[in-house]
């Protein structure tokens, strides 16, 4: 009998080990996803001053102020990935993140749907589709990073 206690409070240690083991190994992706995601919307907001041509490209015609939408979404993009990397302001960034990430999302679509963007910005029909659901999967990381 004293062997199956024995046997059952290891098994609930184990079983404890795993699962402590398993949050670390999650908090620590959530950390290198947090990182990653916030130089990466700095380097391509960055990269809305340096190069506005790729964005206004895929700016969809029935949009006002190309040249003026693609800097202040350069500007967010730098503001809130700076913003992600600061936990104080990781829950507003985050939620900050998710409005972008829908409000460009029409681009997205023009390029989809647009041969001229498509060769502008040298990407094949293909690729501009697979680049669609992406958004969905970078909304998801967005508010991930919004929970502590």
């Amino acid at each position: 009998m004293p062997k199956t206690i024995e046997s059952s409070t290891q098994k609930e240690k184990n079983s404890n080990s795993k699962n402590l083991i398993d949050l670390c190994l999650m908090k620590l992706f959530k950390k290198i996803t947090i990182y990653f995601m916030g130089m990466a919307y700095i380097y391509v907001g960055i990269r809305h001053f340096v190069d506005p041509d790729f964005f206004l490209a895929i700016m969809p015609d029935y949009l006002p102020y190309h040249l003026e939408a693609v800097y202040i979404s350069g500007i967010c993009e730098i503001v809130l990935g700076a913003l992600l990397l600061i936990k104080k302001y990781r829950r507003i960034a985050g939620w900050g993140l998710i409005l972008l990430l829908i409000a460009v999302f029409p681009a997205n679509i023009y390029l989809a749907q647009n041969e001229n963007a498509q060769h502008a910005i040298q990407i094949s029909e293909t690729a501009a589709l697979i680049r669609l659901p992406f958004q969905a999967l970078f909304i998801g990381l967005a508010y991930w990073h919004t929970k502590d």
